[in-house]
C-alpha cells in the first residue's frame, strides 16, 4: 500500500515524528518534493536528529529511503547529512532518482539576491536555491542526476545555461560571472558523492507497489505553502499536496489509498505573507517557547516562527485539498497552560464571514472570528489512553475534528516517537 504523509498548513506540523512512527513498519519511504529548505526533527534512543532532505525513514535499519524525481537535491547538504547519520550510528540504505535535478551555484545565490534586491517585498525565503531552482526545471535549463555521469554533454550544458546566468549576475545583481570550468569541476566531485546511491528509482518503485511493499511518501511543508492551491506568492516552489507524490516518485495516483494529513493544536509559520490568527509580543513568545521539543523555531533556518491560535477554516481546507484520508493532531501538550484557548472558525472580511479558504486579497483584508474553549490547566505528557485526557482537553481535540470535517485519529502528547495516543 502507498500511504502519504502531509501537512495542512504551513509547514512545521510535527511531520516528521509521524513519518518516522509510520517507518517503522515500512518497507520505503520516499521524499517526493521540496529540497532542503526545511527539516523533520526526529527523536530516537540516540537523540534528537533533523532531517533536511534525507527521508524519515533513515533511522531504520530495514527501511530503503528514496530521493526521488521531483526532489531539489543539493548535494553538499546531502553529503553533510549522511555523514552526520553516519556518525551518530546510523547507517541509511539511500537510492537517489538519476532524474533528480540538482541544486546549482547560482540557484543559491540567485535566491540571495533576490531576496537582496526586493527588500521590504522579499517573500522570506530560507535562501536555499529553491525557487531558482524550480524555476530553471520549468525553464529546461536544469542539471540532472544523470547529466553528471557524461562529462562531454555536462559540460557543453554548464557554458549554455552560464551564457544566461552571467548576464543576469553582472547586469541584475551587478556581480562577478561565475567560471564554467570551475563549476564543471565542482559537479564531478559531486559525480562521485552521489555514484554509491545513484539509480532509476521509477523502476525500482513501479515493481515495489507490483510487490505490494508498504510505501511511505514524505511531503514537506504544508497545503498553504502549495504555489496552485496555497497563500500564492507567498509559497514554496514545488506542489506540498499528496497527489504530487505520484508525479514525484512516479506510483500510480490510484495506489495512494491512505493520506495522513498532519495538524498542529496551534498554528505557527516561518516567512512573510498574510497569517489570520497571528499573535503577537509576549502572548506570542511563551507559547512560542513551550510548542515542540525545543520551542517553535525552524529546524533548517533557526527562525522563531509566527504563532497563533488553531485556525479551523485554513486546516479544514488543507485537509481537502490533500485529499485527507485522516488528521493527527500534534503538539497538543504545548496548550496546558492556558487558561482558556481560542479557535478561529472564520474569516471577517468586510463585515461577511467567511468559512472557505480565500484568496490572497481577501486574506490581507481577513480578520478572525474566534471561539473561545476552557483550557485543562495540567500537564497530559505522559498519557498514553485517550479516555485519560482531562474533559477539557478531550472536548478541544472533538470540536477541532468537527471543524476539520475529518476524523483525528491520532494525537501527540510529546516529541519522543512513543508520545503518542490513538484516538
Amino acid at each position: 500500500m502507498v500511504h502519504a504523509i502531509v501537512g495542512a498548513d504551513w509547514g512545521d506540523e510535527g511531520k516528521g515524528k509521524i513519518t518516522d512512527m509510520f517507518a517503522e513498519k515500512s518497507d520505503i519511504v520516499a521524499r517526493f518534493q521540496g529540497g532542503a529548505n526545511a527539516g523533520h526533527t526526529i527523536i530516537t534512543e540516540k537523540g534528537k536528529t533533523v532531517l533536511h532532505l534525507l527521508p524519515s525513514g533513515c533511522c531504520y535499519k530495514h527501511t530503503t529511503n528514496v530521493i526521488g524525481n521531483g526532489v531539489a537535491l543539493d548535494v553538499d547538504k546531502f553529503k553533510k547529512e549522511l555523514d552526520s547519520l553516519h556518525e551518530h550510528g546510523f547507517d541509511p540504505k539511500i537510492l537517489v532518482s538519476d532524474r533528480a535535478q540538482i541544486i546549482m551555484p547560482w540557484h543559491i545565490a540567485f535566491d540571495q539576491y533576490e531576496e537582496e534586491r526586493l527588500g521590504k517585498n522579499s517573500f522570506g525565503s530560507t535562501k536555499s536555491g529553491i525557487a531558482p531552482f524550480y524555476s530553471d526545471k520549468y525553464a529546461k535549463i536544469g542539471i540532472t542526476v544523470g547529466d553528471l555521469y557524461y562529462p562531454e554533454r555536462l559540460r557543453e550544458r554548464i557554458g549554455e545555461i552560464l551564457e544566461i546566468k552571467n548576464v543576469m549576475l553582472t547586469e541584475l545583481y551587478h556581480k562577478e560571472p561565475m567560471d564554467a570550468e570551475k563549476v564543471f569541476e565542482l559537479l564531478q566531485g559531486y559525480a562521485e558523492i552521489l555514484r554509491p546511491y545513484v539509480c532509476d528509482t521509477f523502476k525500482f518503485m513501479h515493481e515495489a507497489v507490483q510487490s505490494g511493499k508498504d510505501i511511505l511518501l514524505e511531503g514537506q511543508l504544508g497545503s498553504l505553502k502549495d504555489p496552485d492551491h496555497g497563500i500564492y506568492p507567498m509559497t514554496t516552489s514545488s506542489s506540498t499536496l499528496a497527489g504530487y507524490g505520484s508525479v514525484g516518485v512516479g506510483v500510480p495516483p490510484y495506489e495512494i489509498k491512505r493520506i495522513t494529513c498532519v495538524v498542529k493544536a496551534y498554528s505557527s509559520a516561518v516567512g512573510a505573507g498574510p497569517f489570520v490568527s497571528e499573535i503577537f509580543g509576549e502572548e506570542a513568545e511563551e507559547m512560542r517557547k513551550r510548542g515542540g521539543d525545543a520551542g517553535e523555531y525552524g529546524a533548517t533556518t533557526g527562525r522563531p516562527r509566527r504563532m497563533g491560535w488553531f485556525d479551523a477554516v485554513a486546516s479544514r481546507y488543507g485537509c481537502q485539498v490533500q485529499g485527507a484520508t485522516e488528521a493527527v493532531l500534534t503538539v497538543l501538550d504545548a496548550l496546558g497552560y492556558l487558561d482558556e484557548i481560542k479557535v478561529c472558525v472564520g474569516y471577517d472580511v468586510d463585515g461577511k464571514v467567511l468559512r472557505d479558504f480565500p484568496t490572497y486579497p481577501l486574506l490581507e483584508r481577513a480578520k478572525p472570528v474566534f471561539v473561545t474553549l476552557p483550557g485543562w490547566k495540567c500537564d497530559i505528557r505522559g498519557i498514553r489512553e485517550y479516555r485519560e485526557l482531562p474533559t477539557n482537553c478531550r472536548a478541544y481535540v472533538e470540536f477541532i475534528e468537527k471543524e476539520l470535517e475529518t476524523p483525528v485519529t491520532m494525537v501527540t502528547n510529546g516529541p519522543r516517537r512513543e508520545e503518542v495516543i490513538f484516538k
